[in-house]
């Protein structure tokens, strides 16, 4: 994209938020310590195009999964379908409500601004519960449980309602819930498991990178994601962790051992 498309490129790296951390040589971006002689990893910028979902309820445009890296995720464009246009911003309107946005967020409705997606983002520690209740939920469906794999990386469960209810009344586990309306940019911590649900069509770029402050679990997914099947789409180490922390820490002991020998 950056050697086919410079300017565009060029573009959106200005337009991303947090700079030192989002740009691809920003300076608490980790994974610009790779040196240049290595094959680095993909981090983007990607493109999430998706119809909208708000009449029903049950379904995501992306599933629970968590990233192995942080990201950046910004609202492009918001699109309102022109027949029953009425019909599709009152289930979004509705769909807002019983997610149990705050008022702000329900008063930039009133304003004039478009809502495009519905995030529920969780705290990484509370992974495993989640693991566990969707476990639980396979069993009560009469699922055989397969080895070598897991229900948040497999991406194939989204909660609705009635799942977060029971997450929060079972396991105490409560997440965040954004709306992102256009022109929002939305940070996912590396770990922390999230699903999205577009409550209009709506068309997305996000761009990742890896901060000092969620390195840690940045390794432990690394180290999860070798227990997955061979055939899982991610099991590969594709975004090196290991060498970014090693050339980290070497340019800071280069920098020290330069500043006080």
């Amino acid at each position: 994209f950056a050697e086919l498309m410079p300017d565009r490129f060029t573009d959106l790296m200005q337009g991303l938020p947090l700079p030192e951390y989002t740009q691809r040589n920003g300076v608490f971006n980790l994974a610009s310590r790779l040196p240049e002689f290595f094959v680095k990893p993909d981090l983007g910028p990607k493109m999430y195009n998706a119809y909208g979902s708000s009449l029903v309820p049950k379904y995501g445009s992306t599933n629970l999964h968590l990233d192995i890296s942080d990201a950046a995720n910004l609202m492009m464009y918001v699109g309102v379908p022109e027949d029953e246009k009425e019909l599709h911003e009152n289930a979004a309107y509705a769909a807002m409500e019983k997610a149990g946005c705050c008022e702000e967020t329900m008063e930039r409705v009133h304003n004039g601004e478009r809502p495009g997606s519905l995030w529920h983002i969780f705290d990484p520690e509370d992974a495993d519960k989640m693991r566990d209740l969707l476990n639980k939920v396979a069993k009560e469906q009469g699922e055989k449980i397969e080895s070598h794999h897991d229900p948040i990386h497999d991406q194939s469960w989204y909660l609705d309602e009635v799942l977060r209810e029971r997450l929060l009344k079972e396991y105490g586990v409560q997440g965040y819930t954004i709306v992102q309306f256009q022109g929002d940019a939305v940070f996912i911590p590396a770990g922390a498991p999230h699903q999205v649900r577009n409550l209009h069509s709506c068309i997305k770029v996000a761009e990742d990178f890896v901060s000092p402050e969620n390195m840690n679990y940045c390794f432990k997914m690394t180290q999860e994601f070798r227990h997955l099947s061979d055939t899982h789409s991610n099991h590969e180490d594709k975004l090196q962790i290991k060498n970014i922390i090693y050339h980290a820490m070497k340019d800071a002991v280069a920098v020290m051992m330069d500043h006080s020998p």
